[in-house]
């Protein structure tokens, strides 16, 4: 049986072939792969011909996803140190190892989204803890198990509002805002995504961050408005649209893309 190096060496022969954003044969865990963005994500990794491993904390939507996709769930909770363990020794066990990793996990407690004014410091903690301490923790194991086969891709979620301050004139005449501890955790996500690209990149192991835009879930049609009007492509994104990005940080395409952030946004960070 030929090692995992050895496989690794043919299937990247034969994506010669196959072109170079073909995902053939690789083995990509989506952490947060039932949500909004996951859903789309893991249909449009599969696509490419990657196996996609969901792994969520939502049994019932994960397994859903997996099905259309042909892959396989694994239920997961993103902030428990076991759980996430246990995810990549079970992808590992069962997949012969791991190819790329795609975090769009967006874990936060009941209070988020609250003005500025009205987040405690208690709220603050906790969700920088499970948002941004849970993309540590994730990233982390699923970097070292990609060192030992000789490399892998990760793919980490930031955001437009990791890399600049929010334009709150587009909530006016709603009750939605943009959460201070989100700034935080996506600059956060952003430069913790380049430390580690840095530190493993002689390892083979690539790590990138794709920053979305605003993307549509049914807001508030005022907001809708008001965000498609400041966007140069005049419209807020569509889940679909992130798929593109990310395939080509987890192929053969962006073999020498490292610690690089991509914004996906509509071209909203040039205004």
């Amino acid at each position: 049986m030929p090692s995992r190096s050895e496989s690794r060496e043919s299937r990247d022969s034969d994506a010669d072939e196959r072109g170079l954003f073909d995902l053939t044969g690789r083995t990509v865990v989506v952490a947060g792969g039932a949500g909004l963005i996951g859903t789309a994500l893991s249909a449009g990794i599969a696509e490419q011909g990657a196996t996609v491993v969901v792994a969520d904390a939502a049994p019932e939507r994960g397994r859903a996803v997996a099905e259309d996709v042909d892959g396989a769930f694994v239920e997961t909770d993103v902030t428990d140190e076991a759980s996430v363990e246990s995810l990549f020794e079970t992808v590992v066990a069962e997949h012969g190892g791991l190819d790329g990793l795609v975090n769009c996990s967006y874990p936060r407690n009941a209070n988020y989204g609250r003005r500025y004014e009205d987040v405690t410091y208690a709220d603050w903690r906790e969700n920088v803890d499970l948002h941004l301490n849970s993309y540590f923790l994730v990233t982390h194991r699923a970097s070292l198990v990609m060192r030992e086969a000789g490399g892998g891709s990760v793919v980490n979620f930031g955001s437009t509002y990791g890399v600049q301050a929010p334009d709150f004139s587009v909530y006016e005449g709603t009750e939605m805002t943009s959460p201070v501890e989100y700034a935080a955790i996506k600059g956060g996500v952003r430069n913790l995504t380049r430390y580690v690209a840095s530190y493993l990149g002689r390892d083979g192991v690539r790590v990138n961050t794709v920053s979305p835009g605003g993307v549509f879930d049914e807001q508030h049609p005022t907001f809708v408005e008001e965000y498609e009007r400041r966007t140069p492509l005049g419209r807020m994104a569509r889940p679909e649209d992130l798929v593109g990005a990310v395939v080509y940080l987890l192929s053969d395409a962006s073999a020498y893309v490292t610690g690089h952030d991509l914004r996906v946004d509509g071209g909203w960070t040039i205004c």
